[in-house]
């Protein structure tokens, strides 16, 4: 994990970017002023210098930050990659504006629950593929060994299984629950329970979060990401903004307009003594 001062800085040179390439600027130059704002002490600057050199040579900015996987995150790189995908319909400006946001939480103070659910609702929302995906996030550093064994063993599971079952059964309320089955049914002894309970590794989730997802079982996964949003607190994943076409619109019902009143003109030509044809004749040179 990174000190807090490169997230924020982190934050702030994706929101740049996203507000600059908004206004057809190239990015080359938006780059070059943006470098000017970072603050000097972090180390934000020298990677914003390999990602310019890398963006002349190969033209984008994937590769750089694949390179750069002891500053950013497998994650960012998969984001970045995505969208600067020829065949993909993910838009660049969302995926800058994707990561801004997991740089502003991380800022604060992320919980691997929080982070894990932002990354992978990002990869529902955007359609990004969950195989690789799922990988990426796996290597992030705020997770240990236990979250990344998790993460990897649900990659070929998602998409069969519920993605609320999976949070259940790795909270503590399923743990629970469990434990009140078997008091229930008198079998085993409760030392024995302690001491089974005990021996397992500490659930991922907890009570809160098996609950939520108890309770959105069989429903829409949307449904689901909005509950344990307004719960976790962790910043909610931006949408595709729809294309406004006003702007463009003034001027094709103008063009519009005209070739029908050069039609009408015709018409009427026509109708009163004749289409005259000769000025539409080419005048022949003198030579």
């Amino acid at each position: 994990m990174l000190p807090r001062e490169e997230y924020v800085e982190q934050a702030f040179f994706f929101r740049r970017l996203g507000e600059q390439m908004a206004s057809n600027i190239p990015a080359q130059e938006i780059m070059g002023l943006v470098r000017e704002e970072i603050l000097a002490t972090t180390k934000l600057p020298l990677a914003i210098d390999f990602m310019l050199a890398e963006l002349i040579h190969s033209g984008g900015f994937a590769p750089a930050i694949a390179k750069l996987g002891h500053y950013f995150t497998a994650f960012q790189s998969y984001t970045i990659a995505e969208a600067e995908r020829e065949q993909g319909r993910f838009d660049l400006r969302v995926a800058l504006e994707v990561l801004r946001r997991e740089a502003e939480y991380r800022a604060t103070d992320p919980s691997p629950q929080g982070v894990f659910l932002y990354q992978f609702e990002s990869l529902c929302r955007n359609r990004l593929g969950y195989d690789r995906g799922l990988a990426a996030i796996a290597q992030d550093p705020c997770f240990d060994d236990r979250w990344r064994r998790w993460i990897l063993g649900i990659r070929h599971q998602v998409g069969v299984i519920d993605i609320a079952d999976l949070i259940y059964v790795a909270s503590q309320h399923y743990r629970n629950v469990q434990s009140r089955r078997r008091q229930a049914a008198g079998e085993p002894a409760s030392g024995e329970a302690d001491r089974h309970e005990s021996a397992e590794p500490e659930p991922l989730f907890g009570e809160r979060e098996g609950r939520i997802a108890l309770a959105n079982r069989r429903k829409d996964p949307l449904v689901l990401f909005a509950s344990l949003h307004r719960q976790l607190s962790y910043p909610e994943v931006p949408r595709p903004v729809p294309v406004d076409d006003t702007a463009e619109l003034l001027p094709m019902l103008a063009r519009r307009l005209e070739r029908l009143e050069t039609r009408l003109k015709l018409f009427e030509e026509e109708q009163r003594s004749g289409i005259d044809l000769t000025r539409f004749y080419q005048r022949p040179d003198n030579t």
